[in-house]
């Protein structure tokens, strides 16, 4: 189930990603670079780059058709993206859970473009694609995202020492999930 394109906040429109995102994902990741750099993993110069972005998009977008992963971008008004929001590692049968990652652009924050996001990719989960849970982790010291996840229904379930390696170093993180229904597993 792909969800349809949404506007969330401000004109800033939701929608899946594209093939052809690539030079638009990597101005977005360019202009972000040292606003991400203390949330993100050490990124090769490749990644910032046109084709680099095209080769991540073309094995997410695989990933997507296997039903692994569901990746969307946040398009400005004026075509730019501002942001990016995934689930990924998305598991069916009785676990039917995935993780949340995203992104906001520094000059988007404090417009209500992430809570939008998590909301309307909360209701794809749930009623698109019949997911019981989502869980996702920040870093400690991120009390902005761990805000938003709050404020969107998401509970703290934990401290998970040196969980991801982030900016050169293995970082401790909080853990939250949300539970979005308890019905049983979709066949």
């Amino acid at each position: 189930m792909e969800m349809e394109a949404e506007k969330i906040a401000g004109g800033v429109i939701l929608r899946p990603l594209a093939p052809d995102d690539a030079f638009t994902l990597a101005s977005a990741y360019r202009r972000n670079r040292k606003h991400l750099e203390p949330w993100e993993p050490v990124r090769p110069d490749s990644f910032f780059t046109a084709e680099g972005q095209a080769e991540r998009i073309d094995g997410l977008l695989r990933q997507a058709a296997e039903g692994a992963v569901m990746p969307w971008v946040f398009e400005a008004p004026d075509g730019r993206i501002v942001g990016a929001i995934t689930l990924s590692g998305i598991s069916r049968g009785p676990f039917c859970s995935s993780y949340l990652g995203y992104w906001v652009a520094a000059d988007q924050q404090n417009r209500g473009l992430a809570s939008a996001a998590v909301e309307q990719v909360c209701r794809t989960a749930r009623d698109g694609m019949g997911l019981h849970r989502i869980e996702a982790s920040t870093l400690t010291e991120n009390t902005g995202s761990q805000r938003v996840l709050q404020k969107c229904g998401f509970e703290p379930i934990g401290l998970a020492p040196n969980y991801l390696h982030i900016n050169g170093k293995w970082r401790d993180c909080r853990l939250f999930q949300r539970v979005l229904h308890d019905h049983a597993p979709m066949p």
